[in-house]
Formats: C-alpha cells, structure tokens, sequence
C-alpha cells in the first residue's frame, strides 16, 4: 500500500509541477505572471482540503452523504438564477465572488460519487433489483445531471454520467437494467443537440475538421498544428508559436496542445503515463480498502480524475468532438484543482484505513461483504 501511495503522489505532484510550468508559458506573453500567481494560491488551498480529506476518516462521509448532496444541489440550483449565477460564453455555470469564481458541478461531482458510495454500501444486498438497483440512484443520478445539462455544461454531464455508470455496475446492478437509461440518455443527447445549433457545428466540424478550420474548428485545427509542429522534443520551453492567439483558451481546456509543441510527444505520452499509473494505484487502493463504502468511494474519484483527463486528451488530440473539459492537476481553474485535491485526498484516507483490514481473517463474512469478491451462483 506504501508503493501505492508514494507512486499516486509522485505522479500528482509531477502533473501539478508540469502545470505550473505550462500555465506561465503558455500565458506569460498575455498576463505576464498573473494565472502562475493565481494557480499557485488555488494550489495552495488545494493542500489544506487534500491534508484534511487524508487527515479525517473517509467513514466520516457516511453521516454526511446527505447534507453534502443536498447542498449541493442547492447550488446547482441557485446558479441558474440570472441575479445569482454568472453567464459566460452563453453558460451559466459560476459563481462569482469579486472575480473569484467558483463552479458548483465539481462539488456536485464528490457529492454525487459520496452519494451512490453510500448507497451501493447501504443496499449492496439489494443492488440487483430493478427498484434499489436502478430507480433509486437513478433519481439521485438524473437530479444532479439533469441541473448541470441545463447550465448547459455537456462535458461534465458526460463524464459524471459514465462515472455513476461505472459506480452502480460495481454496486452490483445488472447490465440489463443498465442499458435501457443509457440508451433513454443518449437519445435524449443526441435530440438536444439537434435543437442546439453552435454544438452540433462542433460535432459537424469534428467529423471534417479540415473543412471547419477557420470556423467552428478552429481551435482544434490550431490545436492540432501545435501538436504536430512539437514533434518528438518540442520547440523548446517558451518557444511555442500557437500560444500567441492562435489556440484559444490555451492555457485551461487545451493546455495539452502547448505541451505537445513545447515540449514534444515524449512530454505528452510521459503524462498518458501518469493518469494509467494514477488509475492503477486507485484501483488498488479501491481493491485493499476495508469496506465497500471505502471500494466505491476510492473506485468512483478515480474513475472521475483518469476519465477526465481522457476526455481532455481526447479533446485536443481531435479524437472526441469539444467538451470544454479542463485537464485535471495542469490547466487553470480554480474550482477543479480543488475537487482533484480533495479526490486525492480521498483516496490517500481510504489507503490509510486499509491495513486494519489486511489484519482481519478471512472469512466467509469478509468475503460477502466485498463487492468484487466472485458471487456463488
């Protein structure tokens, strides 16, 4: 477990090294330092939320599923009040506090994963069943999803979609009683896109960026270059051209692109490299945790950080149409740093409890209460 926690920590404190980095050369001839400055105090709370989320038992957050979905959602709420929330680029999605902004859908995302932990633990006996399997964290799942879609935020509602997904399937709900909300999901996806214009020109300029390169795909295109023109070392630190106002947003959402031509291809793959390490100590924590309350809680941030980072990459590299999702540990933003601090932190209390259960025997009760031990059929 050590190797485990040392190995996530380094990987995180790479990431978060590389971003700092990144984030002044891609922005310095903008800004000069100001994002550097700004990233740096958000690391700087980030610290204290991961040192407490260690620090406290993640046993702590049974008691508190509730309250802290409830206040969540209650943020989500509040957000989309014109007076309230702050519109930006056609989104109402921030809070803003004197040009401190805050997101409330990454507290919505811990929320959420804490909630179905809870839940899978709660009726891990019951989770086959069409009505504790489904229709309950269904509910719970389609409230907070359904508030983040309306902000409109597409991406996040992907993402924390597949990451519930993937939580109740472990739970232990079936696959048939899976692939129907799916299917209704995707449906409903696909007819909103139809009735929004500006995100089914991004799907269209997907398809053929070559064609859309001077609209709509534009930053991609741009992105795209910057990849390409950084070969197998990159240009050099601070010699990126596409920084200068030819990507848009380079210094948050596709940040991965100046990488890719500062510091080339062998940077880009190290940082694949990094979020596969960061899956597989989180999913072996998730396998050595106590309890499967610990197991969900451990497997669902893991599954939150590694798919974002995916979906990001994916992104950038043209591969998935634009879902405006940041890079976790690297691109600007307050409001995500913080959620993938306390994700870590997260993680490091589940790893710290989990020797007091290497002690216990086994015994058939310890192996009935494991929701990945095989079930007798």
């Amino acid at each position: 477990m050590k190797v485990a926690v040392t190995t996530l920590a380094f990987c995180v404190a790479a990431l978060l090294a590389l971003g700092l980095v990144m984030l002044y050369s891609s922005s310095v001839t903008q800004v000069g330092a100001h994002y550097l400055m700004m990233q740096l105090v958000w690391c700087a709370f980030g610290f204290i939320l991961c040192a407490m989320a260690t620090t406290l038992d993640y046993q702590w957050l049974r008691k508190f599923a509730w309250p802290v979905f409830i206040v969540a959602v209650l943020l989500l709420v509040l957000v989309l009040f014109p007076h309230i929330g702050r519109k930006i680029n056609g989104a109402r999605r921030w809070f803003d506090f004197h040009g401190v902004r805050f997101q409330p859908s990454e507290l919505g995302k811990i929320a959420l994963i804490v909630m179905l932990a809870w839940y899978g633990d709660r009726y891990q006996r019951q989770m086959q069943t069409w009505k504790r399997g489904v229709v309950f964290p269904g509910a719970l799942v389609a409230l907070v999803l359904g508030l983040i879609f309306i902000e409109p935020d597409r991406g996040t509602t992907i993402l924390l979609a597949a990451v519930s997904g993937a939580m109740l399937l472990i739970a232990g709900v079936r696959w048939k009683y899976i692939v129907p909300p799916v299917l209704v999901g995707v449906a409903g996806l696909g007819l909103s896109l139809l009735h929004d214009p500006m995100r089914l020109k991004r799907i269209f300029s997907w398809w053929d960026l070559e064609q859309h390169k001077d609209g709509v795909g534009y930053q991609a295109y741009q992105a795209m270059i910057a990849l390409g023109s950084g070969g197998w070392n990159g240009l050099g630190l601070g010699n990126g051209r596409q920084k200068l106002g030819f990507v848009p947003e380079d210094h948050t959402d596709f940040i991965f692109s100046i990488i890719g031509e500062e510091l080339g291809l062998i940077a880009t793959l190290l940082i694949l490299l990094a979020f596969v390490v960061i899956a597989l100590c989180g999913i072996y924590i998730a396998l050595r945790a106590r309890e499967p309350f610990g197991s969900l809680l451990a497997l669902g941030v893991t599954f939150l950080i590694c798919l974002q980072a995916a979906i990001n990459i994916g992104v950038v590299t043209s591969a998935l149409p634009n879902k405006g999702l940041p890079l976790p540990f690297i691109s600007y933003g307050g409001s995500n740093l913080l959620a993938m601090f306390t994700c870590i932190g997260l993680l490091f209390s589940v790893a710290r409890q989990a020797p007091e259960r290497e002690k216990r025997p086994v015994t058939a009760a310890v192996i009935d209460e494991n929701p990945f031990a095989a079930k007798a059929t």
